[in-house]
């Protein structure tokens, strides 16, 4: 039986996944990413009211540096 391509591409090294990952995105042309990853209704009003509480106290926001270390923490 044929192995299965995805199976050996996860054998891949990291960095080497991490750069495929990147180059089939980046194939995607706009109306390819906007047909595949359509929001919900519910999505796009908790983007919306986190957007509008964004704007109402610009101070609020947490830079990604300290986002990655909590996570990572």
């Amino acid at each position: 039986m044929p192995s299965n391509p995805l199976t050996e591409l996860l054998k891949l090294p990291p960095g080497d996944r991490a750069v495929l990952a990147m180059s089939l995105w980046e194939s995607l042309n706009d109306d390819e990413r906007d047909e595949q990853l359509e929001l919900s209704e519910a999505d796009r009003a908790e983007l919306d009211r986190r957007w509008a509480e964004h704007l109402n106290d610009p101070a609020s926001g947490v830079p990604w540096s300290v986002v990655r270390s909590k996570l990572r923490g």
